[in-house]
């Protein structure tokens, strides 16, 4: 008996653990469209992502050295292949989002990146057999296909949309970003479980960077630091160290704590600050058919943050 209350307070903590970070990285991940969406103007999104990344890579890499000489091990080369796999969607995922910024404004793709949650929650299904409970519970159903209806109704109501091939072009690159989105979220679950939050995403950025520098050599400008103010590289490297390497590293932890598509799910949140952010300094405005396709998805998210972890020990038990 007494086991088994350790073993409930341990879980319980754990869980506390992950709905703490993702809570934090919700907060965080309501200002990177608006970051991205104000350095469009003065970088091309290839040297943008390649210099975010390389910042939130050394300000990550202290903390992942100091972990790996406390654990007395170190960075072998499995540890760097089993990163690979993520990688590749998270550089199209990064490209394609900046990319999406010159087509619609920051709140309407933070609204419209959330359709990664159904993505997630499918994929979750076909990777993650541990996870199946989860999807299978009607209230994540419910607030996923909510989220997804929502985001799209953000989108199929933005005005000009239907007139302009060139925006249509730019919400096929967003899905595109989405769905790469989505696929970085299950397939970075495992090198954080095995490897850890900070060393997972030290070793991540850095094969991001890496990846991003040769498409930056070909196609974007590689001196563009130089060529911009001392106030305008300020703000990359803020938004790198928080929006990428703080938020990523607390995302880690969630997915361990919580799971892929719980994680997702919640991040259903981040287009209420990223809305109310991007009308007070950039004045975007969403139409009134926009705030009610905006409500919906955030029913939605409302709805996935009601399983319950005994019923999801039930459900398990029974699979």
């Amino acid at each position: 008996m007494r086991s088994n209350k350790m073993v409930q307070s341990s879980a319980g903590k754990h869980r506390s653990e992950g709905y703490a970070a993702i809570l934090a990285t919700v907060v965080i991940w309501s200002t990177p469209s608006l970051f991205q969406f104000y350095l469009n103007r003065f970088y091309d999104p290839f040297a943008q992502n390649f210099y975010r990344y390389s910042v939130a890579f050394l300000g990550i890499l202290p903390f992942a050295l100091f972990r790996w000489r406390r654990q007395k091990v170190q960075p072998y080369w499995d540890s760097f292949w089993i990163c690979v796999p993520a990688v590749f969607p998270n550089v199209v995922h990064q490209v394609g989002q900046v990319v999406a910024l010159h087509y619609m404004g920051p709140g309407v793709y933070a609204v419209f990146i959330r359709s990664s949650v159904i993505m997630t929650a499918l994929l979750a299904l076909l990777f993650f057999p541990e996870e199946r409970w989860m999807i299978r519970q009607w209230q994540f159903q419910a607030g996923t296909l909510l989220g997804l209806l929502g985001a799209a109704g953000v989108l199929w109501f933005q005005p000009g949309l239907r007139d302009s091939p060139a925006s249509l072009g730019g919400f096929g690159i967003a899905f595109l970003s989405s769905f790469c989105w989505a696929l970085y979220g299950v397939l970075v679950k495992r090198p954080s479980a095995r490897l850890g939050s900070i060393q997972s995403f030290a070793i991540i950025g850095f094969l991001t960077s890496a990846f991003l520098l040769p498409l930056t050599w070909v196609f974007g400008r590689l001196e563009t630091p130089l060529l911009v103010s001392a106030r305008v590289n300020w703000i990359l490297v803020v938004s790198a160290v928080f929006c990428i390497a703080l938020a990523h590293v607390l995302y880690y932890v969630a997915i361990r704590e919580i799971g892929v598509a719980l994680s997702q799910a919640l991040h259903l949140l981040t287009p209420l600050g990223a809305l109310a952010l991007s009308a007070w300094i950039f004045h975007e405005r969403l139409t009134t058919l926009q705030l009610w396709s905006a409500a919906i998805l955030l029913l939605g998210a409302f709805l996935a943050t009601q399983i319950k972890p005994q019923v999801a020990i039930e459900v398990a038990e029974n699979l």
